[in-house]
């Protein structure tokens, strides 16, 4: 019996949301902003008080490696934007989305949206999904709002990884 495009999607975000938790419980304040090398992207307190991540709008070259600070910032940043397509609302600008802070303000964060993802997906119907995905492919009429969903799971996965990883190799004993 085939199972319908939602319903394998739901369980793969399901999956990699529940790996995510596996670091999200563990991560500590300063796992944050730890930078792992010398050339990172990080975010950082303005005079104002608020966090701006590192930002270039050509790929560096070395890439900078990020910390779990700026992969959190960039989690919430595509995230916010993909959801503003779903709901058919303009985009946020990247400079819109704030990061929260270090520690359990940003795990609260990323935990809300989640909630907010998984509402927004329950309205979603058949027809919807077949629809033209308004992101990230800017309505490329060959990728759908299925794709769109598989591309979110991707980049959280992938994201998901990266955090992980750093948070393993700032727990080994120096």
């Amino acid at each position: 019996m085939p199972v319908p495009p939602l319903t394998l999607l739901r369980w793969q975000f399901d999956l990699t949301w529940s790996l995510f938790e596996y670091h999200l419980e563990r991560l500590e304040p300063a796992d944050f902003l730890w930078e792992p090398a010398t050339l990172c992207w990080s975010v950082r307190r303005s005079s104002d008080g608020s966090w701006t991540p590192d930002w270039a709008d050509t790929e560096p070259d070395p890439i900078p490696v990020p910390t779990i600070g700026w992969l959190t910032w960039h989690i919430g940043w595509w995230w916010t934007v993909a959801m503003d397509h779903l709901r058919g609302q303009s985009p946020r600008q990247r400079t819109d989305v704030e990061w929260p802070g270090a520690g359990e303000p940003t795990v609260a964060w990323l935990r809300d949206l989640r909630t907010e993802w998984l509402g927004l997906l329950d309205r979603l119907t058949d027809a919807d999904l077949e629809g033209t995905a308004p992101f990230p492919w800017q309505d490329d009429p060959d990728h759908t709002v299925t794709h769109m969903i598989a591309w979110v799971n991707s980049e959280l996965m992938k994201n998901v990884a990266e955090i992980g990883q750093l948070r393993l190799l700032r727990a080994q004993p120096a």
